[in-house]
């Protein structure tokens, strides 16, 4: 079984509160982006001599890491271009098992995943790896899992897992994994994304030097004005603390408006920024 993962942006994104569980409550809007994805296979059976032929050819020109469980029922292999710094079985993907795996039974079995799209960009990439597995896994075992059950299941793993098993526009709020879905026509629009090559910001850096408050205007009454007018209001929080450190990602946003765009902002907590145009 393969698929492909897709990214995701935010369309806005505002810090409302800190929690008393050290998180912070946000509003969002996620749509997913096809700009990047990955390629997931999932297999299942305990011969590990058996090899994916079609995952297997995407293999060269990279770098690969692999891992298998003490009990021998998961392989994950992973491989990356630029490398891979992570411990496999602490992948995302490996984790979707394993938290299967507390509930059900499960056959033995080996994730591919190739990366291709950026990590620490603030898409998500991860996430959706996570969500499609799990997704992947659950159809392979014979589970009879709704959409809610699985989202319930991938907020356990991330706090924007759980928009990548529904993956359409979503309002996410409390920590990104209570979720609403939300009407938004860019039909006329196309949104170019642009992740800059040495910029990767961690999510804990971006929280530093943000200051919660409630906006005047909800995310839901700025979505609901013409894209042209959400310059102003359409506000990502992280942007004031991540540009401070990266002067180039604003440099980015603003040569985006240059080129024409009705909007332009920072996915998540970067390093991605994505202009909307008219078509």
């Amino acid at each position: 079984m393969i698929a492909y993962p897709n990214v995701k942006l935010n369309l806005g994104l505002r810090v409302l509160r800190r929690r008393a569980d050290g998180y912070h409550d946000l509003d969002t809007l996620f749509i997913p982006c096809e700009a990047f994805h990955d390629t997931l296979e999932v297999i299942t059976g305990d011969d590990w001599s058996r090899t994916s032929a079609h995952i297997q050819e995407t293999y060269r020109g990279t770098q690969v890491a692999q891992g298998i469980t003490p009990d021998g029922k998961l392989l994950v292999t992973i491989a990356r271009k630029e490398g891979v710094d992570w411990d496999p079985l602490k992948d995302l993907t490996a984790q979707a098992y394993m938290l299967l795996s507390e509930q059900f039974d499960l056959p033995p079995m080996k994730v591919f995943l190739e990366k291709t799209s950026p990590v620490g960009a603030g898409l998500g990439g991860g996430s959706a790896d996570a969500a499609f597995a799990l997704r992947m896994m659950a159809g392979l075992a014979g589970l009879d899992l709704s959409d809610g059950e699985l989202a319930g299941l991938a907020a356990r793993l991330g706090s924007d897992c759980a928009f990548f098993i529904y993956n359409r526009p979503m309002l996410g709020s409390g920590r990104g994994e209570i979720l609403e879905p939300f009407d938004l026509d860019l039909f006329a629009y196309r949104i170019d994304v642009t992740v800059p090559e040495g910029i990767a910001v961690s999510t804990a850096d971006a929280y530093r030097g943000i200051v919660p408050g409630v906006p005047e205007l909800s995310l839901r009454e700025v979505l609901a004005l013409p894209v042209d007018r959400w310059k102003d209001l359409l506000v990502n929080d992280f942007e004031m603390t991540v540009f401070a450190k990266y002067p180039r990602l604003g440099e980015i946003k603003q040569s985006l408006y240059g080129a024409g765009a009705v909007y332009a902002a920072m996915s998540g907590s970067g390093s991605a920024v994505f202009g909307i145009f008219r078509k």
